[in-house]
């Protein structure tokens, strides 16, 4: 499999689970890895034979945007099923990153991977 990769795409949202998060929009990072063939948009140099990661980026955008989640685990979550079932990768990686989340800390988050990955 071949991997197209979003890196440092940054959104904000409401997330959190004490009540001065639920006031104001933070920022959250993603960095994304999906898997799919790109051998036919390779072949064909078309935009529609491979994952667009505009179209990938500006759907989290908005999705990202107007939710209002407790957790970055559920959020990444839903993240990687919008992936997974909109844009026909079968497997993703998804990196949510809530900087200045823990004091003392550079950046917390959480890293998943579903769908079945081929070798």
């Amino acid at each position: 499999m071949d991997i197209i990769f979003l890196h440092d795409l940054r959104i904000e949202t409401i997330i959190g689970i004490y009540d001065w998060e639920r006031e104001e929009k933070q920022l959250v990072t993603f960095d994304l890895e999906m898997a799919g063939d790109v051998s036919a948009a390779a072949a064909t140099d078309a935009i529609e034979d491979t994952i667009n990661y505009k179209a990938v980026a500006k759907r989290l955008i908005s999705f990202v945007g107007e939710s209002q989640f407790n957790l970055v685990e559920t959020l990444a979550e839903r993240v990687a099923a919008i992936i997974l079932e909109e844009f026909g990768v079968c497997w993703v990686k998804v990196r949510v990153n809530k900087k200045g989340a823990v004091r003392y800390a550079s950046d917390v988050g959480v890293v998943i991977e579903r769908g079945v990955r081929s070798a």
